[in-house]
């Protein structure tokens, strides 16, 4: 692939951006992250820096989506080889499907995506592997796992619900976050980007986010004024948009770990033929990880695509029914 004057070459086809009425490039439409479900986000370790799988290796993944294919187009479970983890997915074992009824997610509602060739989602450090922690991320992480321990909630089977806060985010309706709702996982998986002069807006199904992006060089708001999306400033660099995102809440979540009030992502957006666009973003929190990391992944359009409103919040019986059920079983426990 090489570019001349803005016009992207891939082999013999020659690709012209477009360009809206006010010429900024024109990266409108609909580009679900769905095909790239089931991609793993951090590459094995025995692969190196190698981020491109073999024959052999695509091979296993596309035996592995065809099983896992038949396993979700069945109506009941009741071969418990197929109620395995790791066959089945969460909430499919061998106790839940003991009567021949298969329990989701995954089967009823997540998205499965298509095998492709790319190893993990993580593409820098070269080896795909998240960076380690800061010595200051691993004290607050051990300081948090053993407030966890030392609660007499943790011994339950369920864990602690003794109250919002012992929710994640997600489970509480609230943010994915920037990269959580951009990096495809589970369901709802729909991106939208619309464009007027000066503006560009980013919608994620996950969650209903919207994030409505300046393209006019106008700085970042005031640091005291924090959210979990953060502030977005975007401008072009030729084809490419380029978004900056800082002023983050301390303990937004970046994969599985809260980042801290430093954190700094970069994202990078580039129509690299009709029908695909590369997404990038680096992930920058000196206080969190020993160094920066980048994630990155090919969206595809699809016109037809509905995002679909994300109802979480009035109808989140999870909330109610996980705090309710705790109480009750404390409850029972206090009369025996």
């Amino acid at each position: 692939m090489r570019t001349v004057l803005g016009v992207i070459f891939l082999g013999a086809v020659a690709f012209a951006q477009p360009k809206t009425p006010w010429g900024d490039p024109d990266l409108q439409g609909v580009w679900p992250g769905t095909d790239m479900v089931g991609t793993p986000l951090e590459r094995p370790k025995d692969f190196g820096t190698r981020n491109v799988l073999t024959d052999a290796e695509f091979a296993q993944r596309q035996a592995r989506a065809k099983n896992q294919a038949e396993i979700d187009e069945q109506e009941t479970v009741n071969d418990v080889t197929k109620c395995d983890p790791t066959r089945g997915g969460l909430g499919n074992t061998p106790t839940t499907c003991k009567n021949g009824v298969s329990i989701g997610p995954p089967l009823y509602w997540d998205d499965r995506g298509k095998p492709n060739r790319q190893a993990s989602l993580v593409v820098d450090p070269p080896d795909g592997r998240i960076p380690a922690l800061t010595a200051e991320a691993q004290k607050l992480a051990a300081d948090r796992a053993a407030a966890r321990r030392a609660r007499p909630c943790a011994t339950t089977a369920g864990g602690c619900h003794d109250s919002w806060e012992d929710e994640s985010l997600w489970d509480r309706c609230i943010t994915r976050g920037t990269v959580g709702s951009m990096v495809p996982n589970t369901y709802n998986q729909g991106n939208q980007i619309l464009q007027a002069p000066g503006y560009v807006v980013l919608r994620n199904e996950m969650i209903h986010e919207t994030r409505l992006i300046p393209v006019d060089g106008r700085p970042h708001v005031a640091s005291n004024i924090r959210s979990w999306m953060g502030d977005s400033r975007g401008h072009w660099d030729g084809n490419t948009l380029v978004v900056e995102t800082t002023n983050f809440k301390d303990g937004t979540v970046v994969g599985n770990t809260p980042a801290s009030e430093s954190l700094r992502l970069t994202e990078r957006f580039r129509r690299v033929d009709a029908n695909t666009l590369e997404y990038r973003v680096t992930v920058d929190d000196p206080k969190t990880w020993t160094q920066p990391w980048t994630i990155s992944f090919p969206l595809r359009s699809e016109p037809n695509y509905v995002l679909y409103e994300y109802a979480c919040h009035e109808g989140n019986y999870y909330m109610y029914n996980a705090l309710k059920g705790a109480r009750a079983e404390e409850a029972k426990k206090g009369a025996k």
